[in-house]
C-alpha cells in the first residue's frame, strides 16, 4: 500500500506539471490567435494540425502510446481552436450571419399561409393557432407542394409537421429543409386530443361504424374495444373521415379526430378523451423563404454532414458543449445517392445574436463538410 501511495503521489506531481504546461501552451495559443486576427490569417489549418499530430505521435515510444498521443492532441488542438474562435468572435472578426432579426411575422399585409393536408386537419389547427382564426390560408396535398409554394412566392409561410411525441420524426420534412432554401421562423405544438364525432343529436347506441386514420384508431383502441359492436374502418386522415361523416349524413357513422375538425364540419362531439396516451402531441414548424428570425428567439435548428474521420461527429458536437449550449434534438438521415453516409439534424438553445451561438456555429462550420442554419425561432 505504501508503494501504491507513492506512485499516486508521483502521478499527482506530474499532473500539476501538465496543468502548468497546458496553461502556458494555451496562453501562447491566445497570442497566436490575436496575431492571426490582426493579420487576417485563417484559424483552422487542417493540414497543419494533422502534420502536428503525426509528428507528436512519432515521439511516443510504443504503438499503443502513439494512439494515446493522437487522441490526446486531437483534444488539445480542438480546445485551442475553440478558444481561438471565441477570441475572434470577441474581436468582431467573424462577420455577420445572413439572417435579419424582425419584431413580428405579420407586419404590413396579412400573410398568406399554406398547410399540407385538408381542412380540419391538425395542421390546419396548427395554422389557426399560430396565425389566428382569420388567417389567409390554403391547403395542398403534399409536403413538397407546401415548400414549393413558399419558395415560389405563392405563400409567405408554410405549416408542416416535423415530429410526433409517439410516432417520431416526419422524415420527409427534415429532407425538404435541405432541398429548399426555406427557413424555420416558428413552431406550434398541437396536442392530439382525439374525440368521437357524429351528426348532431346522435346517441352512442346508434353508431355501428367509426372512420379515422389508422394511427388515430390505434391510439383510441381501448375506447373502441369497449364498444365491440362497432366496426373501425381506416381512412386517409382524420379530417377527411370527419368530412365523410358530415357529407354522407348517416347517423350510424362516426369519426375520430380533433374537436377542431368537429367544429369545422358541423359535427357534434359524442365522446371526449377517448385516447389512451395523454402525452401524444405533434410539433409543427412555420417556414418561410426569408432568412429572418423573431426577436427573442431561443431555439436554433441546423443540419450538417460530418467528415469521414475518427471522432468527426464528436468534434462537431463538442462546439455546442464548449459554448455551454443545451442540445434538445439530434436526428440522422441518409444522404441520397451516397451509401452509408448520413446528414445530422440538431436543435439547441440560443439566439443568433448570442456570441456563444456564433462561436459554436463557426466551429461547427469549420469541422463539418457542410452546415446549414435551418432557423432560429421561439421554442
Amino acid at each position: 500500500m505504501d508503494q501504491l501511495k507513492e506512485m499516486r503521489m508521483q502521478v499527482d506531481a506530474i499532473d500539476k506539471e501538465i496543468v502548468a504546461l497546458f496553461e502556458k501552451r494555451m496562453s501562447l495559443s491566445e497570442q497566436i490567435s490575436r496575431e492571426k486576427i490582426r493579420s487576417g490569417d485563417r484559424i483552422y489549418n487542417r493540414e497543419r494540425e494533422e502534420k502536428k499530430i503525426s509528428g507528436l505521435m512519432e515521439e511516443a515510444s510504443t504503438k499503443q502510446n502513439r494512439h494515446f498521443v493522437r487522441d490526446l492532441y486531437a483534444q488539445v488542438l480542438s480546445l485551442e481552436r475553440k478558444r481561438q474562435y471565441q477570441l475572434a468572435q470577441e474581436a468582431g472578426a467573424t462577420g455577420k450571419l445572413p439572417f435579419i432579426q424582425v419584431d413580428s411575422l405579420s407586419e404590413g399585409e396579412k400573410p398568406r399561409v399554406v398547410f399540407q393536408g385538408t381542412e380540419g386537419a391538425y395542421s390546419h389547427a396548427a395554422m389557426c393557432r399560430f396565425f389566428g382564426d382569420d388567417v389567409n390560408g390554403f391547403h395542398v396535398r403534399k409536403f413538397r407542394d407546401a415548400m414549393e409554394a413558399i419558395a415560389d412566392g405563392a405563400a409567405d409561410y408554410a405549416v408542416l409537421p416535423i415530429e410526433n411525441s409517439t410516432a417520431g420524426i416526419v422524415a420527409d420534412n427534415f429532407d425538404l429543409l435541405v432541398d429548399f432554401e426555406n427557413y424555420i421562423v416558428g413552431q406550434q405544438v398541437i396536442k392530439c386530443e382525439h374525440v368521437l364525432m357524429g351528426l348532431p343529436g346522435t346517441a352512442l347506441e346508434e353508431i355501428d361504424t367509426v372512420y379515422s386514420h389508422q394511427q388515430a384508431l390505434s391510439q383510441c383502441d381501448q375506447f373502441l374495444e369497449s364498444h365491440p359492436g362497432w366496426s373501425a374502418v381506416p381512412y386517409d386522415n382524420t379530417a377527411l373521415a370527419a368530412r365523410k361523416v358530415a357529407q354522407e349524413g348517416i347517423r350510424s357513422h362516426a369519426a375520430i379526430g380533433s374537436a377542431f375538425a368537429a367544429e369545422r364540419f358541423g359535427l357534434e362531439i359524442l365522446a371526449e378523451h377517448i385516447y389512451h396516451n395523454e402525452a401524444n402531441s405533434t410539433r409543427f414548424i412555420i417556414a418561410t423563404n426569408q432568412r429572418i428570425f423573431l426577436k427573442g428567439s431561443n431555439k436554433i435548428s441546423i443540419c450538417f454532414e460530418g467528415k469521414h474521420s475518427s471522432g468527426s461527429l464528436y468534434n462537431i458536437l463538442s462546439h455546442i458543449i464548449y459554448n455551454d449550449l443545451n442540445m434538445s434534438l439530434i436526428e440522422s438521415r441518409p444522404i441520397p445517392g451516397r451509401n452509408w453516409e448520413y446528414r445530422f439534424f440538431v436543435d439547441f438553445e440560443g439566439n443568433l445574436n448570442d456570441s456563444s451561438v456564433r462561436n459554436a456555429l463557426r466551429g461547427i462550420r469549420m469541422d463539418a463538410s457542410n452546415m446549414k442554419i435551418l432557423g432560429n425561432y421561439p421554442a
